[in-house]
């Protein structure tokens, strides 16, 4: 729970139509206490908002960061996919919709840095896959990337063995493993459950990153693929 002397930052709601998508997409804001509409501030993409937001009480978590000064005041977008698996796996479109649609939309409501090492994005399994591929899709846009037990699947001979679902995942990640440095971005941090089959994935990815010249964190929990490892990472 946060401290009693903790300002309270707030979330603020609004929708907007994507063309990517068709229809209209929810968009959550954190708007942290000391918001001054006159500043301009980090801003983190966060997908699977909705959940993040429940399950790992994100805004809790954001609003003891910034009272102890761990973390500068900062914005957080948060959105959810409605078809999650399709959209986060690898899927051109998300990438597309995060950039040319749910950036500028947070951009014309709040003051946000216009610079890219002031922008992060952010999620968990298959949420750090479109992460991981919205930065590759945008190489330089990105300066951060939190990428939380990542489906990051790829293989070296044969077939991955997983649901065709995987099928883009893997083509994505074997083309990333080419080319780390072309996401452009100057920090990376990673982290994995011990208990995870994705261990071996994420274990693998830390030293392409650092060789690629980004600065790279690699946390192993003792724990599984759920919300408390996330949480408390």
């Amino acid at each position: 729970m946060g401290s009693s002397t903790c300002r309270q930052g707030r979330i603020v709601s609004f929708s907007a139509r994507s063309e990517v998508f068709g229809g209209e997409r929810e968009v959550q804001v954190y708007v942290p206490s000391e918001y001054a509409p006159h500043k301009r501030y980090p801003l983190v993409i966060c997908h699977d908002g909705r959940d993040y937001q429940r399950f790992a009480s994100m805004q809790t978590v954001l609003d003891n960061l910034i009272a102890r000064h761990e973390v500068a005041p900062l914005l957080v977008a948060f959105t959810s996919g409605v078809d999650r698996n399709r959209e986060y796996g690898a899927d051109p479109r998300q990438p597309k919709y995060v950039v040319e649609e749910l950036l500028p939309a947070v951009r014309e409501r709040f003051g946000v840095s216009e610079d890219p090492t002031d922008l992060g994005i952010m999620g968990a399994s298959f949420g750090g896959v479109t992460s991981l591929f919205t930065a590759w899709s945008y190489p330089g846009t990105f300066g951060k990337l939190m990428l939380q037990s990542g489906s990051f699947v790829f293989t070296d001979i044969g077939h991955h063995g997983r649901s065709p679902l995987f099928d883009p995942v893997v083509q994505f990640v074997n083309a990333f493993r080419n080319d780390p440095a072309r996401i452009g971005a100057d920090r990376v941090f990673l982290s994995c459950g011990q208990f995870e089959s994705l261990i071996w994935f994420n274990r693998s990815l830390g030293p392409l990153l650092r060789e690629a010249g980004i600065e790279t964190r690699f946390v192993e929990a003792s724990d599984g693929h759920n919300w408390i490892a996330w949480r408390d990472r």
